[in-house]
């Protein structure tokens, strides 16, 4: 008797969305609601070092094989038509890595906007690059720009790198904007949320709805830190090079099973509560 579950899915292979997929994707293709994904899912890529440890590589080799991950990751948001992604590349805190590590990161980051610049074009893909640009080598700081003027028209996913980021330095960066465009103008007062949310970054995004973290940390490592207030977290022990679409599917099916209320309540909860009791009574 033929496995019918195996039949759906190569029934649907030649005409699905993303393509040719595998049983366990179609199970959760058939559990995933495409009116309720996220806008901006947000990513921090770890455990390469771990993933190379494990198979007695040099870490430079977690990197490389990661990079299939972050394609992976990037064609499928793309497909399903959210509207932004950001992947966590480079930190100001990873320059204290080995010298030789950094300077194969910058490499490798340039081979892979070389290469995969077809890739971003036929998905429509629009590029940012979010950190302190001007400290990053020059070559690095030429392939991004030239990057993003090629993939500027694009009107699909927007693709936010950080790299050489760190969420306090981007807060202390749209403060001190702030302060010098006030200084131009003689103008003073309150700085509110709204004033320091345009000087971010990532002005123009909706803030991350979920945050992806793999290969079990449970810590933000400083990613983010004011856009992700009320983003929905998923935590998973994959490490990054073994994070696959299937992977990527579960987190945006556990994410629709959250309930987002922002501070507030769900009005049928509010309405079955008893009313409070003073104290001794």
């Amino acid at each position: 008797m033929p496995d019918n579950k195996l039949n759906k899915t190569l029934l649907v292979a030649s005409s699905h969305p993303l393509g040719a997929i595998t049983a366990e994707e179609a199970y959760l293709w058939e559990k995933l609601d495409l009116t309720r994904l996220p806008k901006h899912v947000a990513v921090i890529m770890d455990g390469n070092g771990r993933w190379a440890r494990k198979r007695h590589l040099p870490r430079i080799a977690g990197h490389r094989s990661g990079t299939q991950s972050a394609r992976t990751t990037i064609e499928t948001c793309a497909r399903l038509k959210i509207e932004a992604l950001t992947l966590y590349a480079f930190s100001v805190e990873n320059w204290r890595r080995p010298k030789t590590e950094i300077d194969f990161l910058m490499q490798l980051l340039r081979e892979y906007l070389r290469k995969e610049m077809p890739l971003l074009q036929k998905n429509r893909i629009r590029m940012r690059f979010l950190g302190r640009m001007d400290e990053l080598p020059a070559g690095v700081q030429k392939d991004a720009r030239e990057a993003m003027e090629k993939t500027a028209g694009n009107q699909g996913m927007v693709l936010c790198v950080a790299l050489n980021y760190g969420g306090r330095a981007e807060i202390v960066d749209a403060v001190n904007a702030i302060l010098a465009e006030r200084n131009g103008h003689g103008t003073s007062g309150r700085i509110t949320e709204e004033q320091l949310s345009r000087h971010l970054y990532t002005e123009g995004l909706p803030d991350p709805d979920l945050l992806i973290r793999t290969s079990g940390e449970m810590r933000v490592s400083n990613f983010l830190l004011w856009q992700i207030a009320y983003a929905e977290i998923f935590v998973t022990e994959t490490l990054w090079p073994d994070f696959s679409r299937a992977r990527l599917l579960e987190a945006l099916v556990e994410f629709q099973t959250r309930e987002r209320r922002y501070g507030g309540i769900d009005e049928s909860d509010a309405s079955s509560e008893k009313p409070a009791r003073s104290v001794g009574h």
